[in-house]
């Protein structure tokens, strides 16, 4: 066991109101490729391989694609930044060992990790103290280059990588993204470096799948099980599209690869559901095509630049797919274009239905934000849409996401030096979410509320105890708590299941 806390796989586990919570345990899990001994150093991608075949009937063992593979996975020391915030605030092991959770997860940790047993929290690391943590990682080129999970190394002082063959070597981080949870380092040693490729095929459901990582600070621990699901969306982040294996996985696999029966890697696995802390058979991976879009990106840039259409969109509802005459709740539901955005250019407007991308069916308001973000600024793509119950496209240049990542909004991100919660709202009632209230469209994933676990889809009942129903009353109700020099305003929340909660989320002026 490490004298080192390890990084922790976010967790989702089950409430006492609700069935089961969307978020997860910040840890991670497993992610291969087929190892190859390079003759000169490259990028993984590059050189051929030649891989296992797979067996037509479940393979008895698993031993010769641990063999191939193994070599190319690494454990991940990291000693933290001690400015890191430390989260006293929220009283002793609460907050404390949060540092390196992605923040639109810690709430869900508070919130649900306080019954005093160790609940939701048991397992996380208790930094109080310390300034380390421990994590998995894996080797993609012969010269070095190293793929984790940005939460084992961010607020990262020194980072450490220790190889399969037992020597340990300095790395610096390349590059990070906090939206994808995903980070490349590099190792500082010149040298040549066993390694492992991506797959070059998603998994299907059922199909087997090995991980290895550091779990518990135990290096090199192989597992194994199937692909149980794909497309999870689990509340971790904005552009959240996971596989589901039950290949256990527990605290300290973050950053670590999922191989298929190939030796290829097919996920970066970074959360577990568990009521424990534990692996109970449900652990979350970014699957490789995600994985490979980041990492090129910040192996050449140090970071991600992603496409930038410039619309508001929400979820299409049956009694919304009913009013347009649509047979089924499809698309994105365009809310408003901003103004000067290639959408705006492009004629797009309220009431417009995206039904696609590049050809590529859009299913719902995430799955276009995924697919815009996917694609880089300055990519032309064509936009399929509805319009008053008759299809057109339009051919949109797609400019840059905005550096700072904030949601153009209105009604609770009010005009500059008031306080903003980074939310785009509507009444809920001209949306079909609710009779009453205000319905949250967009959540700024680095914003106030995305902090405290407030999603789109739901909806504002109460702000500072008076009820709304309109964005502007939840403005005036923010504006007047802030006048009062409150530095929190209280608001009841409810859920698309119909569960309602008081949510107290910080006031920040110009926050966005």
């Amino acid at each position: 066991m490490t004298d080192l806390p390890q990084s922790t796989p976010r967790r989702i586990r089950r409430g006492a109101l609700a069935s089961v919570a969307a978020a997860a345990l910040v840890a991670g899990g497993a992610v291969g490729s087929s190892l190859v001994q390079p003759a000169t150093p490259a990028f993984a991608q590059a050189l051929p391989r030649t891989p296992i075949e797979a067996p037509e009937h479940p393979p008895g063992s698993f031993a010769n694609i641990v063999d191939k593979v193994k070599p190319g996975v690494v454990s991940v020391k990291v000693k933290l930044d001690a400015s890191a915030s430390s989260d006293d605030d929220d009283g002793p092991g609460q907050g404390r060992g949060l540092q390196n959770v992605p923040p639109q997860l810690r709430e869900f940790f508070k919130r649900f990790g306080q019954n005093g047993q160790g609940g939701g929290m048991q397992g996380m690391p208790q930094r109080q103290g310390q300034r380390g943590a421990v994590g998995s990682g894996f080797i993609i080129s012969g010269d070095g280059y190293v793929v984790t999970n940005n939460h084992v190394v961010d607020n990262a002082k020194t980072v450490q990588v220790t190889l399969d063959d037992g020597r340990t070597l300095d790395a610096k981080v390349i590059g990070k993204d906090s939206k994808t949870d995903l980070a490349l380092l590099k190792i500082k040693d010149e040298g040549t470096y066993p390694y492992v490729q991506f797959g070059k095929a998603a998994p299907r459901v059922g199909d087997w799948v090995v991980a290895i990582g550091n779990p518990f600070g135990l290096g090199g621990t192989v597992t194994a099980g199937i692909v149980s699901a794909r497309g999870r969306d689990i509340g971790a982040g904005p552009y959240d599209d996971f596989l589901q294996i039950d290949a256990p996985i527990n605290k300290g696999n973050s950053g670590g690869p999922t191989f298929n029966v190939n030796g290829e890697v097919v996920g970066v696995n970074t959360a577990i559901a568990s009521p424990s802390g534990g692996s109970v058979g449900l652990a979350f991976a970014i699957p490789a095509e995600t994985v490979q879009a980041v990492v090129e990106q910040l192996r050449t840039d140090g970071k991600v630049a992603r496409g930038y259409l410039g619309v508001q969109v929400q979820p299409v509802t049956k009694d919304i797919a009913d009013g347009l005459g649509l047979d089924k709740p499809k698309g994105a539901l365009v809310d408003h274009a901003e103004n000067g955005t290639p959408a705006a250019k492009a004629g797009l407007k309220s009431g417009d239905v995206i039904e696609s991308v590049n050809g590529n069916p859009v299913s719902d308001a995430k799955e276009l934000s995924r697919k815009i973000a996917g694609l880089k600024p300055g990519a032309k793509v064509e936009i399929a849409y509805l319009r008053g119950g008759k299809s057109d496209t339009a051919t949109i240049t797609l400019g840059a996401l905005p550096n700072d990542g904030k949601v153009a909004s209105r009604g609770s991100d009010t005009s500059d030096g008031q306080p903003r919660l980074g939310l785009s709202l509507a009444p809920a009632a001209d949306v079909g979410l609710a009779d009453e209230g205000v319905a949250v469209m967009e959540v700024d994933p680095d914003g106030p509320a995305a902090a405290k676990g407030i999603e789109q889809g739901d909806v504002i009942l109460d702000v500072a105890g008076q009820s709304v129903s309109k964005p502007s009353e939840v403005a005036e109700r923010i504006r007047s708590a802030e006048a009062s020099g409150r530095k929190a305003v209280l608001m009841r929340i409810k859920n698309q299941k119909g569960v309602t909660r008081f949510v107290a989320v910080a006031l920040s002026k110009n926050a966005g």
